[in-house]
């Protein structure tokens, strides 16, 4: 079997905001890709990959996924980390890889095989106001989509004041516009009798809160809309105050769908097992990769939960590959969650996974399907790119008062 020989970090995008893994191996042309792209802290991911891991890793037998990812998941003594299982699911999903193409089967196959044609998956529609939001969901519904996202201009769309009509204190801190809780549980509601009213219910609709609300809010939020028959209401509650869960369950039957900031299985093991929520929402790489997120996937199936692997705008080709073979061949899927890509950026990633329609398509090639240009991916980066001088924060939001308002 093939001997690891070799682990290296490839930035790529506009600044580096991807970081692709790539495993070498003993055999010829015989190596693996994965994903371990983190927009906010990428250098300190690739950090953890070329300083801990790989010299773990080097010489080892790369078919023994499983003793390797616990391996690595302990290396470090410290565990449940974003930053340490974005560097585990990086090389876990290139071992993958790597092991369908020793057997000649795509990723799917060697999970179980497929359990559909094909991978639906939602489109984001948004706009300032809603006679642009509706104007994107006509758009979205003639590609093919049958599930879609609503925004108002964004998270928290809806809930934000313009500073000049809003009560704001003196020295005030920030300088954008300020959220307020009220207004967004009085927009959100009002949009959705606006698009039931256009589109009737032949289309399905998510909606993603990020986290903006109090708990107690979060509730009404979900009370209000339930009419609407929501696909599913995303990220209603942050992850520090997941036990609100329990008092949202009790109070209505909107769908809830949680699990974009989930990294320690003690986050979504108790929601699940509780039957508190409907879909689970982590991203395959800060779960840990593949092998992490096929045993979320059967736990879920035993409480009736669905999967939704996030993706977010900033994630690579590489990670929504991983999650649409593990879509493939779970039973219990539920929706996915689309990423758009420029036309340079998939023709750096060969193999890349085709949409059309509502629909995701993996390549039938072996392992994960997808092969990386180097050439290509160097000129993405742009000119003068340097990873020393990286910085790109989360852009929070703030209430009148001043206060952080959570992602």
């Amino acid at each position: 079997m093939a001997k690891i020989t070799g682990i290296k970090c490839i930035r790529t995008r506009k600044n580096g905001t991807w970081t692709i893994v790539k495993v070498m191996t003993d055999q010829d042309g015989l190596y693996g890709l994965g994903s371990a792209s983190d927009v906010y802290n990428p250098e300190a991911v690739v950090q953890i990959i070329e300083q801990l891991l790989a010299p773990l890793l080097i010489g080892k037998d790369a078919a023994n996924i499983e003793d390797l990812w616990q391996t690595m998941y302990m290396s470090g003594y410290w565990r449940n980390g974003a930053l340490l299982h974005t560097a585990i699911g990086g090389i876990d999903m290139a071992l993958w890889d790597i092991k369908g193409k020793e057997a000649g089967l795509p990723v799917y196959q060697l999970l179980g095989g497929a359990c559909r044609a094909a991978v639906p998956c939602y489109g984001h529609a948004g706009g300032k106001d809603i006679a642009e939001l509706k104007e994107d969901v006509h758009r979205f519904m003639e590609e093919g989509y049958t599930v879609i996202r609503v925004q108002m201009g964004g998270y928290g769309g809806g809930g934000f004041i313009d500073r000049d009509k809003a009560n704001i204190p003196q020295q005030a801190w920030g300088s954008g516009p300020v959220f307020d809780e009220q207004s967004y549980l009085h927009a959100i509601p009002h949009m959705f009798e606006q698009l039931r009213n256009e589109f009737g219910m032949g289309v399905q609709f998510t909606h993603d809160v990020h986290e903006h609300l109090t708990p107690v809010n979060a509730i009404q939020l979900a009370k209000r809309v339930e009419p609407y028959s929501l696909f599913f209401l995303e990220d209603a509650i942050a992850p520090e105050q997941i036990g609100w869960y329990r008092h949202l369950r009790q109070q209505c039957a909107t769908p809830q769908a949680v699990g974009e900031l989930f990294v320690n299985p003690q986050e979504w093991t108790q929601l699940i097992k509780e039957q508190l929520i409907d879909f689970i929402r982590v991203r395959v790489s800060k779960a840990g990769g593949i092998s992490a997120c096929r045993k979320i996937a059967a736990l879920a199936e035993a409480f009736g939960v669905r999967t939704a692997w996030q993706e977010g705008g900033e994630n690579d080709p590489v990670n929504q590959a991983a999650a649409v073979h593990l879509d493939m061949a779970i039973w219990n899927f539920g929706i996915q969650e689309v990423n758009h890509f420029k036309p340079e950026e998939k023709d750096a990633f060969e193999g890349h996974i085709k949409r059309k329609g509502g629909y995701l398509y993996p390549s039938q090639k072996p392992g994960l399907g997808i092969e990386l240009d180097e050439l290509k991916a160097q000129q993405l980066l742009g000119e003068g790119w340097s990873k020393s001088v990286y910085f790109n924060p989360y852009q929070l939001d703030r209430k009148a008062d001043g206060t952080l308002v959570r992602p």
